[in-house]
């Protein structure tokens, strides 16, 4: 669909939109007026107020909306808020039915809802905001509320001096049809997993010295991939015992290593993974269907997954993650059901139900006539995230990405309070994060919620080769943190 903006600049805000709600017209960016079926949203200055114009036409049928906001009232974010609801408000009557978040176009909708709730908010409020200013459906302002009180909870954890190391691993078996991710396969790695694991260990030695300079502190401690466990036990000890050398320890509360493949596990692994500190692993299925996980390229069984998860039991994990994707290829709502009944069958303390996201750099992205329509992924949603509560599980992270089945979400539900910390600072982007490897993205927050990226050389290959520019890099970004103004929330809440 063709979109032209007029009077503004705010091309992302109304880009993001217009994918959300019209999934399947390519998008097209404008620069000049045009004839026919498209999108245009004006905004215009009056003497009193502010006036967003939104005007769609598909099919020769064309709808219109008006949004406005007093002069005196005009800020970047609610001048947004007007161009976003305005262009759905518009979108509305040539849409099926209402999507489930409304006008909310970002990939983090819990964040406006956290906030609002830090900055003396109730839940009753947030849920307000959701409802009468971005019109999103009661089932996802409950979601959305809850990861919020969630995530309150999780700053009441931190103080000033916390922050989260990711370290990540960007090396799996086989790769996956709808992975996105840059991850080298086992076999096209060769031999640099060797040296990516040596530069490795040398961006932890620097980082745990510049955390100690700092007078930083480490809270949650983050594995993941790519599959961590494609490192064999001796690769995966000696990854441990240098983090056990080089960070200090003595705060952290939660130590996750990824282990989402089964057919990388072993008991060897999962005690040396237990016994040089990680007190969290995922374990991820995707599906408890055999023929879905073909499809998607993995060569391992559900009951390869039951095996793992019994061998992490054993080991002492107490504290274990599966994952879900609901709309993979040949699943439908009675399989995916049975694949949640399955991993509820084990117990485990945290699902994280994904929804398929058809990224360009995933196999599946060319391939879209071999999956569930629609109608039947909203289905599969809807019943696990009915199933989980009724289970007694509760949703703590939430997140959405672009081209998400349905515009809907990803939800992290856990049991007895047992929350992924590390899950919550990321995503919320509540604390800062030291990221470690290959394509790993670092983040600064600063005051007045703006947000500072340090970006690691995405390919493993480019990580190796430019491993001395890296270590610079990251010495600096210490020392920034060492100077460096805290965000404010966190010195309010714990001063």
């Amino acid at each position: 669909m063709k979109l032209f903006l007029s009077g503004h600049t705010d091309r992302y805000a109304l880009e993001q939109l217009q994918l959300c709600l019209f999934p399947e017209e390519p998008m097209e960016y404008c620069e000049k007026p045009f004839g026919g079926d498209g999108a245009v949203s004006r905004l215009s200055y009056g003497t009193k107020n502010l006036t967003a114009t939104a005007k769609i036409t598909r099919n020769g049928h064309t709808t219109r909306a008006v949004q406005r906001l007093p002069l005196e009232k005009e800020s970047y974010a609610l001048r947004r808020r007007i161009l976003q609801r305005a262009y759905y408000l518009a979108a509305l009557p040539q849409l099926p039915a209402a999507p489930p978040w409304g006008a909310l176009s970002g990939v983090r909708p819990t964040k406006l809802t956290t906030r609002h709730l830090l900055e003396g908010g109730t839940a009753e409020s947030a849920d307000l905001l959701l409802d009468q200013t971005f019109f999103v459906t009661p089932a996802r302002r409950k979601l959305c509320v809850q990861a919020s009180l969630a995530s309150v909870e999780a700053v009441r954890r931190l103080i000033p001096s916390d922050v989260s190391v990711y370290i990540g691993i960007p090396f799996c078996p086989t790769r996956c049809s709808y992975c996105s991710f840059v991850s080298q396969t086992e076999g096209s790695a060769g031999k640099l997993l060797s040296p990516y694991l040596e530069g490795l260990l040398r961006e932890i030695e620097t980082v745990g010295a510049g955390m100690k300079r700092a007078g930083l502190t480490l809270r949650t401690l983050y594995v993941g991939g790519g599959t961590p466990t494609t490192l064999s036990a001796e690769q995966m000890k000696l990854l441990m015992e240098t983090v056990n050398r080089h960070f200090d320890r003595s705060r952290l509360i939660e130590y996750t290593v990824e282990a989402g493949r089964p057919d990388t596990i072993d008991p060897e692994k999962l005690r040396v993974i237990r016994d040089l500190g990680a007190n969290r692993v995922s374990i991820n299925p995707q599906t408890m269907n055999d023929a879905v996980l073909r499809a998607v390229g993995r060569p391992h069984t559900a009951a390869d997954v039951e095996r793992a998860y019994a061998q992490a039991a054993a080991a002492g994990f107490t504290s274990i993650n599966m994952d879900l994707i609901a709309g993979l290829p040949g699943d439908d709502p009675e399989s995916f059901a049975r694949s949640l009944d399955r991993v509820l069958a084990l117990d485990p303390s945290n699902i994280t139900v994904h929804t398929l996201a058809l990224k360009k750099g995933a196999e599946l992205f060319s391939r879209r006539e071999a999956l569930p329509p629609q109608a039947a992924v909203e289905a599969m949603v809807d019943r696990a995230n009915a199933v989980l509560s009724g289970k007694g599980y509760e949703p703590y992270y939430l997140y959405r990405q672009k081209y998400m089945s349905g515009s809907l979400e990803n939800v992290g539900w856990c049991r007895d309070g047992d929350l992924c910390l590390y899950n919550v600072y990321m995503m919320e982007e509540l604390t800062d994060i030291l990221a470690l490897g290959g394509g790993a993205v670092s983040k600064r927050l600063l005051p007045e919620h703006r947000l500072e990226r340090q970006c690691n050389p995405k390919y493993p290959k480019q990580y190796v080769e430019r491993i001395e520019e890296v270590l610079a890099e990251k010495s600096a970004l210490l020392e920034q943190l060492t100077s460096g103004e805290k965000p404010g929330i966190i010195n309010q809440l714990n001063p």
